[in-house]
């Protein structure tokens, strides 16, 4: 098995092959701010995915729009995009038709549009997506993605709920109009908005960390058993896990169990957030579980995705009837998390001593570990 081999942005290639993205972006002057969007446009045309880009401000024309999303000479056949105009009033049925048969022989098109402002923009943008039922909705800005009124951290996921609360709040008066079209897309049918600069667009297409602020209108974080679609993506988060020392290395074994008996937790459509399994087998006759392989993408830390998988499995143990908990870890930020979550740390001698069945004894020497007694816990 070569895992190595799928990357994430692999994954997300393979996620949007076949499928059409609708980019907004506004600029003004040198056209040069869009090399960054013309080289993922042209990655995302060669992976097979339909790419549709609105734009407006003082520097948009055929030419310069043009120009900025056709590459180098040497690309492959079809990067260079169709060229048309988004109308000023509605998109009617022979225009969108217009639309699907340059989109269907060319995969990019580029349509130039009259608004003055970025929320404007967005609005037009919105009512074409819409319209084509366009699945995602990217919104090039160049303040980036939504951060928090009252501490400026950014916000990488906001669902209807939160958008509803920023739209309440008088600090962010600047960005309501955005903001507003952000939440009509997503009541009107477009499933996700990503919000970010447009140098910032790779990343937050390719990469998990992402760059910008991801708005859907379903609910925060969904957490359910992994299936076969998600092992690809799986092996790769442990591995960055791994990587970054957070998690021991696995043998194929170990790795097995946590595809067929780990959860994801999910954002917004389809966007794996974390993971974790609840290991038991070894445990039975202590009616013990352990919370293995817990990580979440780097985007979505803050976010509430590690509480959220804890909490589930916590339900699922007390659903299977076990008495205890616990969790092990090198790292003391991750024990100060679970010491927030109601774990209490112990010793090694408070666990099932299979646990330590052929564990590497200087790993040993640096581990914590954290119990939760079931019959004690209230969360």
């Amino acid at each position: 098995m070569h895992r190595s081999e799928f990357t994430e942005k692999e994954f997300y290639l393979e996620e949007f092959r076949g499928r059409t993205l609708l980019c907004a972006v506004y600029y003004e002057g040198d056209p040069g701010v869009l090399r960054a969007l013309g080289e993922v446009t042209g990655e995302l045309v060669r992976n097979g995915t339909r790419v549709l880009v609105v734009a407006a401000g003082g520097g948009v024309t055929d030419d310069t729009l043009r120009a900025a999303l056709s590459g180098p000479a040497d690309v492959s056949e079809g990067a260079s995009p169709c060229m048309a105009t988004l109308p000023p009033g509605a998109m009617t049925l022979p225009f969108l038709a217009d639309v699907w048969g340059m989109l269907r022989s060319n995969m990019l098109l580029a349509a130039c549009c009259d608004a003055d402002s970025m929320a404007g923009l967005v609005e037009r943008a919105r009512i074409l997506a819409e319209r084509l039922r366009a699945r995602k909705l990217i919104v090039l800005d160049p303040t980036g993605g939504i951060r928090h009124p009252e501490t400026g951290r950014l916000i990488s996921f906001a669902n209807a709920r939160v958008l509803g609360q920023l739209l309440a709040d008088e600090r962010v008066a600047d960005r309501r109009a955005l903001l507003g079209a952000i939440e009509r897309a997503l009541a009107g049918g477009v499933e996700a908005v990503n919000v970010c600069t447009v140098d910032g667009a790779a990343r937050e297409l390719f990469t998990y960390e992402g760059a910008g602020t991801l708005c859907t209108r379903e609910e925060y974080c969904r957490v359910a058993r992994l299936g076969v679609d998600d092992f690809h993506e799986v092996e790769k988060l442990l591995e960055r896990g791994q990587r970054e020392g957070f998690l021991k290395e696995r043998s194929a074994e170990e790795l097995a169990e946590i595809l067929f008996e780990g959860f994801g937790a999910t954002v917004g459509h389809r966007h794996l957030a974390g993971v974790c399994a609840l290991r038991t087998v070894p445990y039975a006759s202590h009616h013990a579980g352990e919370i293995v392989g817990l990580y979440t993408l780097t985007r979505f830390k803050g976010e509430g995705v590690g509480l959220t998988l804890v909490a589930s499995m916590k339900a699922e143990a007390r659903e299977r009837r076990l008495s205890y908990l616990f969790a092990c870890t090198t790292r003391a930020r991750v024990g100060d998390f679970f010491g927030r979550q109601g774990f209490r740390r112990v010793d090694a001698a408070e666990v099932p001593a299979e646990k330590w069945h052929a564990y590497d004894p200087i790993r040993q020497r640096r581990v914590q570990v954290y119990r939760l007694d079931l019959d004690e816990a209230r969360g």
